[in-house]
């Protein structure tokens, strides 16, 4: 017997399958389309696209593992969080989804603190109003598109349309529902002041539910789609860096995670709802009952590596460009890189900033511009956990999971710059494997997410701080923290030459 975890990420959809232990046995990915950047700060993607990968995924995982739809005792969703699908009456999906990394709605986040006020809404959701949310993004439609906004009947999180396709039901969870802006995080339920207060139809939002509760079962409709079984549970999961908290163990104070995917992401789990007065972290619903988290989000953390190899060396595999930075001395001869390529939220709260090389020189080669690219994201996290162990989350354990987690470079990158130890994970899935602990615990399999994650996360390797490094890395650190303040006019005037 299997359990399902179906994670649809911001490049593919990845289903995978644990064992009765919680071991994971088979997974498999199916790419989705390029996201659709037409103008700078844009980025869409068709849901339809994610369905249909979703179909790929879970049938190429069956194949691998050599299963049926009889085998699967339930699933958990996943996946990248704040996205906008919009559905009209007919449940068909009306324009492109505004996903996570968009940050077109400016205006709308503006519109939205002059007509509630910035503290209305700190008190009525736990965090500021940030382009990366789903409300200005619904906002930015109602205000461009207002035919479109008046064909919408439901409005669905990105895992969340997968549940629809899978079950028929409109329903999310606590830890997604957490990054809309319209959600009361300290509370756990939608927030009836923000819908009210801009004049929105409460009728358009899924159930809210917590992480580990069954939503519905699979329809027959989707069961023929899939190669699954009718009636299959699905509970309802997470967003993808809670979902990756379970999957990382974080269900417990003292242990912090980082996760390197697209975004990069530090994570804490709370025993009480806390929030920074500045709003330069973010503070959610955990997936684990009664519990909440604070994390920090560097928006182009994978994604710097990724748009290096992409544009300069498409035919590079990962682990050869982290060997390259390893021919650069630490510092990179004095070259960062501030990894803004989509703004920043952690600290800055800015979509207008941009990416940019800093001391670059004749002299320096490739192998220095990707070791700065390694170390900026390196720094660009280090804000956001600095920033969390101010609010009382003091981290005696770091476990670094995705993409950075893979590079045993990189891994001891982080613990210097850190300076705590950083301990990578016997699974390295995140979020579709957390998904999948949260379906074992919600068909019973498990009594709780705890339970889970005693069970199934296992610690390999724990790499300490190098006392040589931390000091050199403290003093680079304070520069890198000097270099936004100083260009922050600056890339508020870019952004007006391409207004």
């Amino acid at each position: 017997m299997y359990w399902l975890g179906l994670d649809v990420g911001t490049g593919g959809s990845r289903a995978l399958l644990v064992d009765a232990s919680g071991r994971v046995q088979y997974s498999f990915t199916a790419a989705h389309d390029e996201m659709r950047m037409l103008k700078p700060l844009w980025a869409e993607q068709d849901p339809d696209n994610w369905w249909h990968a979703g179909q790929a995924a879970i049938g190429g995982v069956l194949h691998l593992a050599g299963a049926e739809g009889k085998d699967i005792a339930g699933i958990g969703l996943t996946g990248q969080m704040h996205g906008l699908v919009l559905l009209n009456a007919q449940n068909k999906v009306i324009r492109p989804a505004l996903i996570w990394c968009d940050q077109r709605s400016q205006k709308q986040v503006d519109f939205i603190n002059g007509k509630l006020g910035a503290d209305f809404v700190l008190k009525a959701t736990a965090n500021p109003m940030l382009t990366g949310f789903t409300l200005p993004k619904l906002l930015w439609v109602r205000d461009n598109e207002p035919a479109k906004f008046e064909a919408v009947r439901h409005i669905l999180l990105p895992k969340d349309y997968l549940r629809f396709k899978l079950t028929g039901e409109f329903a999310s969870d606590v830890s997604d529902a957490s990054g809309t802006a319209l959600f009361d995080v300290v509370n756990r339920k939608w927030s009836s002041g923000m819908m009210a207060g801009l004049g929105l139809d409460q009728a358009i939002l899924p159930r809210a539910c917590e992480s580990s509760e069954v939503t519905g079962q699979l329809s027959a409709e989707a069961a023929a789609a899939t190669g699954l079984r009718a009636g299959i549970p699905v509970v309802a999961g997470a967003g993808d860096q809670a979902a990756s908290a379970i999957g990382n163990g974080i269900v417990k104070p003292g242990t912090m995670s980082c996760t390197i995917g697209t975004s990069g992401v530090v994570f804490a789990y709370l025993q009480q709802p806390a929030y920074d007065p500045q709003g330069r972290v973010h503070t959610f619903c955990h997936a684990v009952p009664k519990a909440w988290h604070v994390m920090g989000v560097t928006q182009g953390a994978g994604l710097s590596l990724q748009w290096f190899r992409n544009r300069f060396a498409p035919q590079t595999e990962y682990d050869d460009l982290t060997a390259d930075a390893t021919l650069s001395p630490a510092g990179s001869q004095g070259l960062f890189w501030l990894p803004y390529l989509m703004g920043e939220r952690t600290p800055h709260l800015d979509a207008e900033a941009r990416a940019s090389w800093i001391g670059l020189t004749a002299k320096h080669q490739k192998s220095d511009l990707i070791r700065a690219i390694l170390e900026g994201v390196c720094f660009s996290q280090k804000d956001g956990l600095e920033i969390v162990a101010s609010l009382g989350a003091r981290p005696e354990l770091v476990r670094l999971s995705g993409g950075g987690g893979k590079s045993p470079f990189w891994h001891q990158l982080f613990a210097d710059i850190f300076n705590v130890r950083v301990a990578t994970l016997e699974t390295q899935e995140g979020s579709a494997f957390g998904a999948a602990l949260l379906a074992m615990v919600g068909t019973k399999h498990f009594a709780s997410a705890e339970e889970a994650c005693n069970a199934a996360v296992k610690e390999v390797s724990v790499k300490d701080p190098d006392t040589d490094q931390v000091s050199f890395y403290q003093k680079q650190y304070a520069v890198y923290q000097s270099l936004y303040p100083t260009l922050q006019e600056v890339f508020q005037n870019i952004g007006k030459l391409n207004e």
